[in-house]
Order: structure tokens, then sequence, then C-alpha cells
């Protein structure tokens, strides 16, 4: 491990100032973002007057030079001269990258609010700040009836960390030539989707809450794949419900991590209840252990933050270790690993009974 260089007071201090604002900067870039102002900017790479930027967003000289002197701060933009603005590389990375736009948005529309109860949350042990998105005990029995900005928001943040591994996914676990597949934690449906796109002959049985089941039971029927797919209402922390036997093969992708380790233990206990010795368990997961890059682990660190505040209060993202932990407990042991697969930030252990 890479030994830090020990920071000078001064630049401690400087760097503890930064946490300290960083609420306040970070809505100084949402606004740039919404005013179109950041856009223009980037469309001017060789700089542009700053009454240019206030004529064309239909934003008063103040409000332009408060936004942008907080972004020059933020290394976000640069100043030409008094007057005119130029994009840094930063800059650039916050207008047109899509791990960025998806990231920004869920903080904005699904975290920001919530986050002032992270100290309430810690103590409880529940998602305090679900409160400002809804009355629900967990995010995931609202999910699919929040105010169409938020659900979006949570659904691209959701789907971009899983939709790039599917391809890879799939001649994963469709090389044991499954015939029948459940998926667990079906969500919108997309990989029960991506299955039968890949496989002609396939069927998928979608585990979830009812009140997901009713989302994804309507994307199938759009997709005329309601002869293929059927649907299983279950609670998976209501221990008396049990997963029904029958499946070739058990899909787990970016699920477990919504659940505490003793959650975990006890889903996948009765997973492997489920199943016989020819069964394999996929489990699916952004592994914070396993990154090739330190964006994308302090990203899965920040996400354990959201799971504190706003899903439920016990969860996180976890590492390799402690998933392989968790499976062998469970009466399960760990066949085979396929770590970063398709170039994502996804990792598949494959299961079976121990």
């Amino acid at each position: 491990m890479e030994v830090k260089k020990e920071l000078t007071s001064i630049d401690a201090k400087n760097e503890a100032q930064k946490l300290v604002f960083a609420p306040l900067f970070f809505q100084a870039i949402v606004t740039l973002r919404q005013t179109g102002i950041l856009e223009l900017i980037g469309k001017n790479r060789k700089g542009i007057p700053i009454n240019e930027i206030a004529n064309k967003s239909g934003i008063s000289d103040y409000g332009v030079r408060v936004l942008l002197e907080a972004a020059s701060s933020a290394n976000v933009v640069e100043f030409i001269n008094d007057e005119s603005v130029v994009l840094t590389k930063t800059g650039y990375i916050l207008n047109t990258d899509l791990m960025t736009e998806v990231n920004l948005n869920f903080v904005n529309d699904v975290c920001y609010s919530g986050a002032k109860y992270l100290t309430e949350s810690i103590r409880s042990g529940k998602p305090a700040g679900l409160k400002t998105l809804g009355n629900w005990n967990t995010l995931y029995e609202g999910l699919s009836i929040l105010p169409e900005k938020e659900r979006k928001s949570w659904f691209d943040f959701d789907h971009y960390y899983s939709d790039d591994a599917f391809p890879a996914a799939l001649k994963i676990v469709f090389k044991e030539n499954p015939k029948y597949i459940f998926d667990v934690g079906g969500n919108t449906g997309k990989w029960a989707f991506a299955c039968c796109g890949y496989d002609k002959n396939v069927k998928i049985k979608i585990l979830d809450l009812p009140v997901q089941l009713s989302v994804c039971k309507k994307n199938a029927e759009e997709k005329q794949l309601l002869s293929r797919i059927d649907f299983h209402p279950i609670n998976l922390l209501d221990t008396s419900q049990s997963i029904p036997h029958g499946a070739d093969a058990i899909w787990m992708s970016q699920f477990l991590d919504c659940f505490s380790e003793k959650e975990i233990l006890t889903i996948l206990i009765n997973a492997r209840n489920a199943v016989s010795s020819g069964t394999f368990i996929y489990i699916m997961e952004p592994f914070i252990d396993n990154q090739r890059f330190e964006a994308a682990r302090h990203c899965l660190v920040a996400t354990s933050l959201y799971f504190t505040i706003i899903a439920n209060g016990n969860s996180k993202m976890y590492s390799t270790s402690v998933m392989k932990k968790l499976v062998n407990e469970a009466g399960l042991k760990v066949v085979e690993i396929f770590p970063l697969i398709g170039d994502s930030y996804q990792t598949i252990l494959k299961c079976a009974k121990a």
C-alpha cells in the first residue's frame, strides 16, 4: 500500500475547509448545470465573457459571478481574466461524463435532502433521511411510486453500474445451459429481459416485493414476454417466506448489498434450501475492494452512506472477503470468481451447495 504524504498543518486546514463547505459548492455545481451555464462555457473552449453568459442564460451578472467564483474555487472553471472564464478538466468531466452526471443527479435528487439525518440514522440503525422521500420503512417499499424525477435518478444510478456487465454475465450464466432462472430482486426486469433475448427457450421467475413486481409485470407485458416470465411475490426479510424450488440457476444482481450481514446470511440460507446439488447461485456485486480506479471505490464508499441514510439504515457496499465468508456460513461454497467482468465494476461469485 502506498504511504500517503503527510500534509502540512496549513494544507490540512485547507482540506478541512473544503469538507466543511462541500455541500454549498455541490449545490453551486448543480445550479450551474440546471441553468445551462456549465454547458454554455463548455461550448466556448477558448473562453466566454461573463456578460455573455448572463445574457444567454438569463441569470443576473451578480448570480453568474457568485456561481463562477464558487466554481473557480472548486477548480471547475478558470478565470482567463476578470471578465472571462473557461472550463478546467474537472469542469469538462462535470459537463460531459455520464458516470458523473448519473452520480450527481442521484445525490441531488435522492440523497441530499436526507443527508443531514445521518447522525440519527447511525444511532438508530434506521434510514432517518427516508422521510424526505416518503413514509416507508425502507426505500424499496416505495421505489416504484417515487416522484418521477427521484425515481428516474435512482434507476439511472442503479442501472449504470450493472447494465454494462450484463453481456459478459449472460455468457457466464448460460455456460451451464439453464432452462429456468430465478431472478431474486428483479427490479424493473432488465436482467430477465436480457436473458430472454439471449436464449429463446429460457424461462424466468422474478422474485421481489409485490409493489416492485407490478412494475416488472407491466414491463414484461409491453415486451410480450409474459409467456416466458412469471412472478413470485416475496419479502425475503420475512423468514417464514421461502424461495421456491425448481430453479436451474438463481441470480442476485446488486441485491445483497441492500441488506445487513445478518440479513444476507438469512437470504443465502433461504437460497441454499431452495436449490439442488446441481444448481448454481450467482451473486453479482461491485465489491469495494475490487475496483480498478480510486474514483469507483470512492463512489462505493459514498453509496454505503446512502444505504445508511435513505435505503434501509443497515446495509452497505461489501468487500469480496465479507461476501465469501457469508456464503460459507450459509452452507454454500464459491466455486468460481469472475472479477470485473466486461470492463465493468462488477464481480460475479458462482456458488453451489457446500
